[in-house]
């Protein structure tokens, strides 16, 4: 968990989003995933990512209940990028790992 770090230096966090949310947290890992939660005037989300592989965000009705899934989303996302990192990176073994993280964190 010590490789994940504030995103941009934690430049991000209290700016907006082009849509005009609010950025709250925004960490990325060095092995390239990110983790962001941001606040609009109806809802509360948090976006993950990993490049190239996956782009997944989730709705929350409060901010304590994004952090919550956040703190447990982020060990998961670290499995899923240790998975990319073998050396004979077995695809099918990514995609499962990205199928079971979806359906675990709707």
């Amino acid at each position: 968990m010590s490789n994940w770090l504030l995103y941009q230096e934690g430049a991000t966090i209290g700016t907006k989003t082009s849509l005009g949310d609010d950025i709250l947290m925004d960490e990325i890992h060095s092995d390239g995933a990110r983790l962001t939660i941001k606040r609009s005037s109806k809802y509360v989300s948090v976006s993950c990512s990993i490049n190239k592989w996956i782009e997944h965000t989730r709705f929350f009705n409060t901010v304590r209940d994004a952090k919550r899934e956040y703190r447990v989303m982020k060990p998961v996302l670290v499995e899923i990028t240790d998975l990319l990192n073998t050396p004979d990176i077995n695809q099918l073994k990514v995609w499962e790992a990205i199928s079971n993280f979806v359906r675990r964190f709707p």
